[in-house]
């Protein structure tokens, strides 16, 4: 874990908050994951959690009765967005995977699927993704676009934009072929008016972070991070981070901002640094 910054007088600073994907309930990798991970997060005097989908594997019951369990042991505010597997599966129901497909979630995990968490010197929003009339590659409504633009709209000058969303809003190459949401152009051009300066996310089950540069019409450009988390507690890690549970701690300074992945030890039953980038901030 980093010092992104010390501590300023008269300023919020430092945040910190954790970024947990795809913890899939249902295919916990090690029996003692999850604790090691509350545990961690409630030591580490953490402003906001952050829970960017996929709690579950199958949106079962128990599944989400076990997520709920997690959630509730974390100390500090949780922010939470569903993922696809979040949604009831065609084959289960159909008729509640078209018309009521965030049921579950919505009863057991938060009847709000676009979040918001405003803590000093932070703002975070929740895009909702997951919905019952796509698969697995994520759709974005207009009105949820609608509604983060007004909410960061909304902030003081210098906040910390955050938006945390399951799908990508975008294709990286150094991930390979992967699924980019519905809906993403829109909902990523709002992201630069608004300021967003890191981008959560998921459901690749790859931990990632790399910064994007994005052009405005006729001025200069912004640029974002984007940081996609592996799965923190599941056996189903991707490509470099098969069999691995990772993920991200940030720390945000007045000026820069750090992104460090953690990595569990199955040795050692606990998390420790694997890798750390940091970030100038974008001016206001």
């Amino acid at each position: 874990m980093s010092d992104a910054s010390a501590s300023v007088p008269g300023t919020p600073y430092p945040c910190t908050l954790a970024h947990l994907s795809d913890v899939h309930f249902g295919r916990i990798a090690d029996d003692r994951v999850v604790s090691a991970l509350v545990d961690e997060v409630n030591a580490g005097g953490l402003d906001l959690v952050v829970v960017s989908g996929d709690l579950t594997q199958r949106a079962r019951r128990r599944e989400f009765r076990a997520a709920r369990a997690m959630l509730d042991a974390f100390e500090p505010p949780v922010l939470v967005v569903p993922g696809n597997h979040d949604v009831r599966a065609w084959w289960h129901h159909p008729v509640d995977r078209l018309w009521r497909p965030s049921k579950r979630f919505r009863r057991f995990i938060s009847d709000d699927t676009t979040p918001t968490v405003e803590v000093p010197g932070l703002a975070a929003f929740g895009l909702n993704s997951a919905h019952g009339w796509t698969i697995k590659g994520g759709r974005i409504r207009r009105e949820h676009v609608r509604e983060m633009e007004a909410f960061f709209a909304a902030q003081p000058a210098g906040a910390f934009r955050v938006l945390v969303v399951h799908h990508h809003l975008l294709r990286l190459d150094a991930l390979g072929d992967h699924d980019v949401s519905r809906g993403a152009r829109r909902a990523l051009g709002a992201a630069q008016r608004s300021g967003v300066e890191l981008v959560l996310c998921g459901h690749l089950h790859r931990s990632h972070v790399e910064p994007v540069e994005l052009a405005r019409p006729g001025g200069d450009g912004h640029r974002l991070v984007i940081a996609s988390a592996g799965t923190a507690t599941s056996n189903r890690g991707r490509g470099s981070n098969r069999g691995v549970n990772v993920y991200n701690w940030v720390e945000v300074g007045p000026d820069r901002f750090t992104v460090c992945e953690r990595r569990f030890d199955p040795g050692a039953g606990r998390f420790h640094d694997a890798r750390q980038t940091a970030f100038d901030r974008e001016p206001a």
